[in-house]
């Protein structure tokens, strides 16, 4: 495979823009049929709890499959797997709005997962690959959006779409976007599979995805039937052999599913660790926010919704300001500055309660999304500053698969807290204080950490 380009070569902005679409349509429909379940269950004749499936299958599949995207990358090509992936994605979408019972639906998701895990993270390899070092803040700020909107919108989305029309059309209304998409990545999509003979290291594959999958499915226990501990630690043991077994496997192998040497780039190791931690801390917040503005403040799914989206609003007005931030501070310092604020406005949660006042709400909503934008971004860009060649390949699939599961273990997370402490306050701490361990891995930073993507050129 090529090289990284120079930091002359020109920012691939449509490249950015049709991958960012890319992952915000895989992000959203993660998650966008939670409104609608009572809506299938009553459609399918079965009970609103069995529908939970159809989103796990989806996550298990993505978090699954992500460690197999740089082998076939690098086996058929960029611009190959990507087509392809679109295509899968947007015909299983199909499948999804027709299916006619519960199991053919989870099969579609299925098959929608596949298609997510190849799109996502072989479209941000081929901007990484495109991308001048000087100008990877600005792509990497692109690509970061979807992840910090794609969550906030979805309650809102699949609640107005279940709630004005069919369920089928949450997934009807992918069709359309991924002709679109497809159309595109034909005209801008470039990268050749690689040279050389590119074998999948099949037994990595399955101790990995048998892994990741067996921490899902715990995380799901927990996330819909509490705490039974027996069945928590027997899968936490499952799942930390599988891990183990599969690092031990990849660390031997001739040609290893993905490279865990690309760990001792340290910018790549601490946004790893700490960069996880960050995810799984601030997706948990637009999973309990809602559950808050329902349940203890009495608000309606619509109100519950359009508060949320105000983080949405945060992201959105800071982003321009990131990457002038990013260059004119230093990622370190921003890190650090956004770790130490971000702990405070977990305090600022904390304090909601019915009495306040709706313009207070807003206002602590509008900061933590803020806060979000710009810790994304800068944790996505230090990820792959000193990255170069071919590691861009493991690094990108290593990262992508640890902050897919960060992802899920957050929502897992906050449901244990809530139900162990009984009421959001506490978990809102908790959090914070989880927030504040990132600080701790950030400071082992150099002060130039990112220099390479974060200084002007």
């Amino acid at each position: 495979m090529s090289q990284h380009p120079s930091a002359g070569a020109a920012f691939p902005r449509g490249v950015a823009l049709l991958v960012a679409g890319a992952f915000f349509m895989e992000i959203l429909d993660a998650t966008i049929i939670t409104p609608a379940i009572p809506r299938i269950a009553e459609s399918f004749g079965v009970a609103a709890l069995d529908v939970n499936v159809a989103i796990s299958a989806y996550l298990m599949t993505v978090a699954v499959l992500i460690p197999v995207s740089g082998w076939a990358a690098a086996r058929f090509g960029i611009r190959r797997v990507f087509l392809s992936a679109i295509l899968v994605f947007t015909l299983a979408s199909v499948g999804c709005a027709a299916a006619a019972s519960l199991p053919m639906l989870v099969a579609m998701r299925v098959l929608q997962g596949v298609g997510g895990a190849m799109m996502v993270p072989v479209g941000r390899l081929a901007v990484l690959r495109s991308t001048g070092k000087t100008d990877l803040v600005r792509a990497i700020a692109v690509l970061t959006w979807p992840a910090l909107i794609a969550p906030v919108l979805a309650p809102a989305l699949g609640g107005a779409i279940a709630t004005t029309g069919s369920w089928r059309w949450i997934f009807i209304v992918n069709i359309p976007l991924g002709v679109i998409g497809f159309l595109l990545a034909l005209r801008m999509i470039r990268g050749e599979p690689a040279s050389g003979h590119w074998s999948l290291d099949w037994p990595g594959m399955l101790l990995l995805g048998g892994g990741i999958a067996t921490s899902l499915i715990a995380l799901e226990k927990i996330r819909l039937h509490g705490t039974d501990w027996a069945v928590v630690a027997g899968g936490a043991v499952a799942a930390m052999a599988l891990l183990a077994a599969a690092v031990r496997r990849l660390l031997r192998a001739a040609q290893p599913l993905v490279q865990l040497r690309v760990l001792t780039v340290q910018t790549l190791r601490i946004t790893v660790a700490s960069g996880s931690l960050y995810r799984m801390v601030i997706t948990a917040v637009p999973f309990l926010l809602p559950l808050q503005f329902q349940l203890e403040f009495g608000w309606t799914p619509l109100a519950a919704g359009l508060m949320v989206a105000v983080l949405f609003l945060g992201n959105l007005t800071i982003k321009p300001f990131t990457t002038p931030l990013m260059r004119a501070l230093g990622i370190r310092t921003v890190l650090l500055v956004n770790a130490v604020l971000s702990v405070g406005c977990f305090g600022l949660l904390a304090v909601l309660h019915p009495g306040l006042p709706v313009v207070a709400v807003a206002a602590i909503l509008y900061v933590s999304g803020a806060l979000r934008s710009i810790g994304f971004t800068a944790y996505n860009s230090l990820a792959f500053s000193d990255v170069v060649g071919d590691d861009l390949t493991h690094a990108n699939t290593l990262n992508a698969a640890v902050q897919e599961l960060a992802a899920g273990l957050g929502i897992a997370v906050a449901a244990v807290l809530l139900g162990q402490t009984g009421a959001y306050p506490a978990t809102y701490m908790v959090l914070g204080a989880l927030m504040a361990l990132t600080l701790a891995e950030t400071l082992r930073l150099p002060g130039d950490a990112g220099a390479a993507v974060s200084r002007s050129g």
